[in-house]
């Protein structure tokens, strides 16, 4: 009987032991890094970035990553409410999702309506009232800063700091450009924006060491956005003599009328680029130049994070998820910018880091509307009240062998992509809900992408096929007309 006795009363410590792991278990903090227009693959093998690519080895990097709507403000307004783009919703640059969707609780929100402290620096919504509900204390952006001589700062978001620049940018009227759509300064030390935000960003983190609170902090980068301005220290990286223009810096054959029209006109607006026609390849190397400069100086940035993050003992109870909104196009197709339905647009870069996960690289087809879902999943928390159009991305944390979709849907305006793993087909509808483009890729056999195949005999079936099943993943809602106005 002793014998029973003691077995039981080791049983009942064990068990108490155990209770106590699991009542201790603290929340998972969560690390939000946005990365405004960074390819999904940096801009190419020759990029040089360090921190991310070490990120990425110690947790999931998911290669097949994309954007449900290649632009800023309405990517992002995607992103944080869990809903797809519809013909009308999350549309424009300027989408929010306060003014398109204002019922709906954001994911920063939905974490601070469950305990944690949140924080927003730079650029996370795109639209200057950043949502501020959803964040426990002001957001942080480019207005929030001061010059050295005690000024507010007023250089706009295009961050200038030479006076050629400046100059040309306080000039902006009948047509003229911004500014150069570049610019080196000698620094030591990154006196930009995200420079400003970074700072702010390990300022908060040492905050939240000596708290018992979890938080959700949000830090938005612009760059590598439009204007390239990065410290000369980045652009010397990069001999330019070696940077190449893409291979196919030409439309795809058999382009339909929507990729003729398109203008890159986000690019235009700057000094030194034509109104119409291609840039010369001196211009074009100096932007792939500087596009690649602003990846490295925002690379060490987001070192310099997650180096405090280990130096305060954080990292270990901390989910860091690095997303980018959208890709970016570097002369592909003769194209810069986004704002099309190529995949060096749509495609965007995703790590996760989740300590109860495995590391890899992930070839399931994920799309970024399924980063809410995911969050709320790996953090325990309760599902918001509206319904999450993405899909959980907890089973690839734990297998980055495994799937959870096999397609995703992106859309530009009237552009609408059905992407699975060998083909990527787009329709462009017209308010009759009438198809009159369309175009399909074989990734397999073609996959930069250069020769559309809609029109081809052999594959009427296949197209037939995909139209179908895009149209099936439209949703009921979908040609609901706005119920909304902006500038009123």
């Amino acid at each position: 009987m002793r014998s029973l006795y003691k077995i039981v009363s080791i049983f009942s410590i064990f068990l108490l032991f155990q209770c106590s792991i699991i009542k201790e278990k603290k929340p998972y903090n969560v690390l939000f890094i946005s990365i405004d227009d960074l390819r999904g693959d940096y801009g190419g093998d020759q990029v040089i970035a360090p921190n991310m690519r070490k990120l990425s080895k110690n947790g999931v990097e998911f290669n097949n990553a994309y954007a449900n709507i290649p632009v800023c403000g309405a990517s992002r307004a995607s992103i944080l409410t869990g809903l797809r783009p519809t013909y009308n919703r999350f549309f424009h640059y300027y989408s929010s999702a306060e003014i398109e969707v204002p019922e709906i609780v954001t994911l920063p929100e939905h974490f601070k309506n469950n305990g944690y402290e949140t924080i927003s620096i730079g650029k996370i919504f795109h639209t200057g009232g950043d949502n501020e509900k959803a964040w426990s204390k002001t957001p942080i952006r480019q207005d929030h800063f001061k010059e050295e001589d005690g000024r507010w700062s007023d250089k706009g978001w295009y961050n200038y700091l030479t006076k050629e620049n400046i100059d040309l940018s306080n000039d902006i009227s009948d047509g003229k450009a911004m500014g150069w759509p570049w610019e080196s300064i000698e620094s030591e030390s990154n006196p930009y924006y995200d420079g400003q935000y970074a700072k702010k960003t390990i300022e908060y983190l040492n905050e939240f060491s000596n708290q018992k609170k979890p938080f959700f902090l949000a830090v938005g980068f612009l760059k590598p956005h439009l204007p390239f301005n990065a410290p000369k220290k980045y652009w010397d990286l990069y001999d330019r003599d070696s940077i190449e223009i893409a291979a196919n810096y030409f439309l795809p054959e058999n382009a339909p009328i929507p990729v003729k029209n398109f203008n890159w006109g986000e690019l235009r607006a700057y000094e030194g680029i034509p109104k119409k026609g291609p840039v010369n390849d001196s211009i074009a190397k100096k932007l792939i130049h500087g596009y690649y400069a602003c990846v490295s100086a925002t690379d060490d940035l987001i070192g310099n994070i997650i180096d405090e993050l280990d130096r305060l003992k954080l990292r270990e109870n901390t989910i860091i998820v690095l997303w980018s909104d959208h890709g970016f196009n570097l002369s592909e197709h003769s194209y810069w910018c986004k704002h099309v339905n190529f995949e060096t647009s749509t495609k965007s870069k995703l790590i996760i880091n989740y300590p109860e996960g495995e590391k890899g690289n992930s070839k399931s087809i994920v799309e970024l509307v399924d980063i809410y879902p995911t969050l709320v999943d790996i953090c325990e928390l309760p599902k918001p009240d509206h319904v999450l159009e993405g899909k959980s991305m907890k089973p690839i944390l734990h297998n980055p062998k495994s799937k959870i979709k096999d397609f995703a849907v992106s859309k530009y305006q009237t552009g609408i992509s059905l992407i699975e793993e060998r083909y990527n087909y787009t329709e462009w509808y017209n308010s009759d809900k009438e198809v009159y483009a369309n175009m399909l890729f074989d990734k397999l056999n073609d996959p930069n992408e250069n020769i559309n195949i809609a029109k081809d005999p052999n594959q009427m079936e296949r197209v037939s096929k995909m139209h179908e099943k895009l149209k099936s993943q439209f949703g009921k809602d979908f040609w609901e007309p706005a119920s909304w106005t902006y500038g009123k």
